[in-house]
């Protein structure tokens, strides 16, 4: 009896777009040197474990076999009350990014008539913005860092056209590390059309101590097209639990809910956060360790002469060009992962006290560092 023949399968193919994107490379862990400890300093994760208070909330039980509740309302009443906003204004996500991905998907994508709008960023920034901007099916609008790692403000605003419908302003800025500042924040706000969403994007808010910083709760209070995003990732060390949110005026909210992404905070990840609200004196002591580190880190670097631009968040970057790859891989031969971008530099994430003194001992001993012109 002969076989049927079965027929030959269609190649499947995705949305062209994903052929266009990079690919979001997250931050590897070290590899083991026999005799030294490795230490992962490629992440920006916190290398501190959350707060006690948080680690035996998460362990005790919860109605895991039931979805969470889609508005997390403990979370939103418990950051209302700490950041002095309404919660109606408040919509939670899976992390930041899960937040952003939900702004993009309710301001950004395409026209009726097939047209992209357009996102507009400065770069480099953080590198999961052309990939979430180009799923959401819009055209990414990148302008280039000033040479000091900063946003160049005003070039950013002559690039607005009649199809920009977000800007996003990362600060700290990742990876570079500088902060965006009141005064031209606001003079940059007031000089864009009032009909684009405007996305202040804080992830390292809690590490940041430059007075002259924004903050973007202020110039949402002021502006009803400011949307802030912030997370529970960096400064409480819940980066696996994946808890952020946005917060944006009602006019903004409205829409939002809509594109939220249900269920999207765990239960236990709403737990944890709420606890950690709760407790926040012992977290901003664990911050404030970690921002003296970065700290000892930064006048290091300056003690040798390296170019370094001014680091806010848990943070640094070494504008290493060329060499980039040679000095991940140099730092990998001494136990430590950093986060090497191509050709042209390296983020190192503040670790552990001994992972920062022999990163420091590494900068010594490196022939090749940015010097000051």
């Amino acid at each position: 009896m002969t076989p049927e023949k079965l027929p030959e399968a269609a190649v499947i193919r995705p949305r062209s777009v994903l052929g266009r994107l990079p690919a979001y490379t997250a931050g590897k862990p070290p590899v083991p040197v026999e005799g030294l400890q490795s230490f992962k300093l490629s992440s920006n994760e916190n290398p501190l474990d959350p707060i006690p208070a948080v680690l035996e909330a998460i362990t005790l039980p919860t109605d895991i076999n039931r979805y969470p509740d889609p508005m997390t309302t403990r979370l939103r009443t418990a950051l209302a009350e700490f950041l002095q906003v309404p919660a109606d204004d408040i919509v939670s996500g899976a992390g930041s990014l899960g937040a952003l991905n939900q702004l993009l998907a309710t301001f950004a994508g395409q026209d009726e008539a097939g047209v992209p709008d357009q996102v507009l960023y400065a770069w480099r920034s953080f590198e999961a913005y052309p990939i979430c901007v180009g799923l959401a099916g819009a055209e990414s609008v990148q302008v280039p860092l000033r040479a000091d790692g900063t946003h160049d403000l005003a070039a950013m605003a002559a690039a607005v056209t009649d199809r920009t419908r977000v800007i996003l302003l990362c600060t700290p800025n990742n990876p570079t590390g500088p902060v965006l500042r009141a005064d031209e924040t606001e003079a940059f706000l007031r000089s864009v059309p009032s009909d684009v969403v405007v996305v202040i994007d804080e992830a390292y808010q809690e590490f940041v101590r430059d007075p002259n910083a924004v903050d973007g709760l202020d110039l949402y209070r002021k502006y009803p097209n400011v949307v802030v995003l912030r997370t529970f990732s960096k400064a409480h060390g819940l980066a696996g639990l994946r808890v952020g949110y946005s917060i944006s005026r009602p006019e903004l909210t409205r829409y939002l809910r809509i594109a939220a992404t249900p269920f999207a905070v765990s239960t236990i990840g709403e737990h944890a956060a709420v606890t950690s609200l709760e407790h926040f004196d012992q977290v901003s002591r664990r911050v404030q360790d970690l921002v003296d580190e970065r700290d000892r880190v930064l006048a290091g670097l300056r003690s040798l002469d390296w170019d370094v631009p001014d680091a806010q968040g848990n943070f640094v970057w070494l504008n290493l060009g060329r060499h980039s790859a040679d000095f991940a891989a140099e730092a990998g031969r001494r136990g430590l992962s950093v986060r090497a971008f191509g050709d042209e530099g390296v983020r190192v994430s503040i670790g552990e006290e001994e992972a920062n003194t022999r990163f420091l001992a590494l900068c010594s001993a490196y022939t090749n560092p940015p010097r000051r012109s």
